[in-house]
């Protein structure tokens, strides 16, 4: 995929003007984000990631099309899981309800800056070594195995990041908010506030997430332009989610079983594409494994989809039949 530098230029001033809007409209009259107006800048993101993707199928074929598409909902789907250290995030830090949508921005913000050298780093990887996708494939095969155990006893838990605990430590931080000011000026003095430090917390904890959701991207498509538009377009939409759908999270008991599915079908298809084109002189004497089969976006995509679909039916029809056990059992 031939991408010119001028669209590369225009994607990231679109998504900045995007963003300097939304912090205009933040900053102008701070206020606890409903569940209507949050739903609606939902509706806003994924229409226009919906947009961009029929502006590549129109441009550059079904191909790309559904490389972006699969990568998006791949990235969003794992973002999701994001929300519940997010919400634990403004529980420690006790972020004012009225300043958490500018806290999400910056920090969301911060980590797409991250991300970026992140992707172009990873690209690089894989333009000079074919043989980072083994590496890739057996790290999702992992976590994968890691997500489907996070249901059995073990809780999701913010671990603050050395980086935030350093900055802690050597930066002169108010011991209070003030405002939504991320700076200020005490008797001759520049202080930090809390809110700087769960601005890089948020950040920082994005950017640690993005350590297997990167790699899973990079199985659906080798496209940097498309693997950087769909983590953008995923994170935009993700704070509008954190208000939406905050209440419902806990709501979603076979998430971990989902994403852990996701993730290593992913995997299973960046080991097989390793195969495919492998060359290491101690594997099958340095030749491609025929045998490896290539799993192409027309199949990937419906299964990430269909697999989300079925995980959030069973998931809302667990804690609905758990209600009514509780109920009973509380009429009795």
């Amino acid at each position: 995929m031939l991408v010119p530098a001028w669209l590369w230029i225009a994607t990231v001033v679109g998504l900045l003007a995007l963003i300097a809007i939304d912090l205009v409209i933040v900053d102008r009259k701070p206020h606890e984000v409903t569940v209507g107006e949050a739903s609606r800048w939902v509706i806003f993101y994924v229409a226009a990631a919906v947009l961009f993707g029929l502006g590549l199928w129109y441009f550059s074929g079904s191909q790309y099309a559904g490389e972006f598409f699969a990568g998006y909902i791949t990235e969003y789907s794992l973002s999701i899981d994001n929300l519940f250290v997010f919400v634990i995030i403004m529980s420690t830090f006790a972020v004012p309800s009225i300043h958490q949508h500018k806290v999400l921005l910056i920090g969301i913000l911060l980590a797409l800056i991250m991300r970026g050298a992140f992707i172009a780093a990873g690209a690089a990887l894989i333009e000079q070594f074919s043989w980072i996708f083994y590496i890739f494939g057996g790290f999702l095969l992992f976590v994968a195995y890691k997500q489907a155990r996070q249901g059995e006893g073990n809780e999701e838990e913010f671990k603050e990041p050395k980086l935030v605990g350093f900055a802690r430590k050597v930066l002169p931080v108010t011991k209070d908010y003030v405002g939504a000011k991320s700076f200020v000026k005490i008797d001759g003095k520049r202080w930090v506030t809390p809110m700087f430090i769960v601005m890089l917390a948020i950040g920082l904890t994005d950017l640690l997430f993005a350590v297997d959701s990167i790699p899973a991207i990079f199985a659906l498509t080798k496209e940097p332009y498309l693997v950087f538009t769909a983590n953008a377009f995923a994170l935009m939409g993700l704070r509008q989610l954190y208000f939406l759908i905050g209440g419902l999270l806990n709501r979603l008991v076979y998430l971990h079983i989902g994403l852990a599915v996701i993730l290593g079908f992913i995997g299973v298809k960046l080991v097989f594409e390793a195969l495919a084109g492998n060359n290491l002189p101690f594997l099958n004497d340095g030749q491609p494994v025929a045998w490896a089969p290539h799993i192409g976006i027309e199949i990937s995509l419906p299964f990430i989809i269909g697999v989300l679909i079925i995980t959030t039916v069973t998931s809302l029809l667990k804690t609905r039949k758990d209600a009514r056990k509780d109920e009973a059992t509380a009429a009795k």
